[in-house]
């Protein structure tokens, strides 16, 4: 792949039409989650020849593409999801975009397109965030703005190699709680039928094919009954991973706290991360390493494991309160988040909102 450019310019051309500020009101009040989308958006194009170009923001219109586009037919298409966060005193903050653009590096070397280089990514976010400001909500119910980043070959052609022309896209959409039913504890589905991710395939990268082929056992688990689905490992089936859009954490009667190690077949989360340090930072043993799913069974059952949760960007940190599985199911204690879960998701939301001091330097000041 070419090298990108030192430097990206990003030409501006501004929507006649915005949305009227009663109907983008309208939307913020209730945004629900990704379901109307800014003013404008970010686009780029790549060639071999010319790597990077033609960027600039945009208003937001549908894309026109040729039947023959590659990506309809090799899926050679990643993204990204992070949200930008307005603080009390109005300004707009991103929380840790340079390790979102790390990974969109990392899940681009997987899919064989062209990387963008960190600070194209992040300049991408702030133009949008900033020509598209009004679009950020304030903080109250813990709104935000969903910024989703995705590139995808859009070279026409059919024929199986890498694509020659790739699209880099940037939109963005006003979001609130990911789960209807808010901060209560979700039920799910233990999948025995379908696996996410085997060693040595795209398991972590942000791949469009890693969801495409996680909705059906999707659909398994909505049809027990339940808001989730949770993969195993694909060798043994034995060892839990990760759930349709997030990475699982277990707290113990000792207060420690134990995630799936990253093997190559689990997305390395940057919330995942940031997870990891606030968990020692407030005292807590943090361990990876494989938890067997009968480990998670018996942990509940006995008492040893006192709460699990999930956490991702979209969804924050999120409580689990009740696993099933064809023949069987069981349920934490409690009928909300537990005290560890509840400690954890504050300590993060406080830093993303700017009601505590971000000592790990993890916010970007954007406006």
């Amino acid at each position: 792949m070419t090298s990108p450019p030192d430097r990206l310019e990003f030409a501006t051309t501004l929507t006649a039409s915005r949305l009227p500020d009663v109907q983008r009101d309208a939307v913020l009040a209730a945004p629900g989650f990704g379901v109307t989308f800014t003013d404008h958006m970010v686009t780029a194009t790549w060639t071999p020849d010319a790597g990077w170009h033609d960027a600039g923001l945009r208003p937001y219109a549908a894309l026109a593409l040729d039947p023959a586009t590659a990506v309809f037919h090799y899926a050679q298409a990643i993204f990204e999801g992070l949200k930008a966060y307005r603080h009390a005193d109005g300004s707009i903050w991103t929380f840790r975009p340079e390790a979102n653009a790390a990974r969109f590096q990392r899940s681009a070397q997987r899919m064989a397109l062209p990387e963008l280089a960190v600070d194209h990514f992040v300049a991408a976010l702030d133009l949008l965030i900033t020509t598209d400001q009004e679009w950020v909500p304030d903080g109250s119910g813990e709104r935000s703005l969903y910024l989703r980043p995705f590139m995808f070959a859009s070279e026409s052609f059919l024929g199986v190699r890498p694509a020659k022309e790739v699209t880099f896209c940037l939109i963005a959409s006003p979001a609130g709680a990911y789960f209807s039913k808010g901060l209560s504890p979700v039920s799910i589905w233990l999948s025995q039928d379908y696996t996410r991710a085997a060693p040595g395939g795209t398991g972590a990268a942000k791949c469009a094919g890693n969801y495409g082929a996680s909705l059906v056992a999707q659909q398994e688990a909505i049809a027990n009954g339940c808001d989730q689905v949770c993969f195993l490992d694909a060798t043994e089936h034995r060892f839990v991973e990760e759930l349709g859009g997030m990475n699982l954490y277990f707290v113990y009667d000792d207060g420690s706290i134990v995630t799936p190690e990253l093997s190559g077949t689990i997305l390395e989360g940057i919330t995942r991360a940031s997870i990891l340090e606030l968990a020692a930072e407030g005292g807590h043993k943090v361990e990876e390493r494989g938890v067997d799913v009968d480990e998670w069974r018996e942990g509940v059952q006995s008492g040893r494991i006192t709460e699990v949760f999930a956490c991702g960007t979209a969804a924050v940190v999120t409580p689990i309160g009740r696993l099933a599985w064809d023949g069987g199911e069981l349920t934490m204690a409690g009928a909300a988040a537990g005290p560890v879960t509840a400690e954890i998701r504050e300590a993060l939301v406080a830093i993303q909102y700017g009601r505590v001091e971000d000592t790990h330097g993890w916010l970007h000041r954007v406006v």
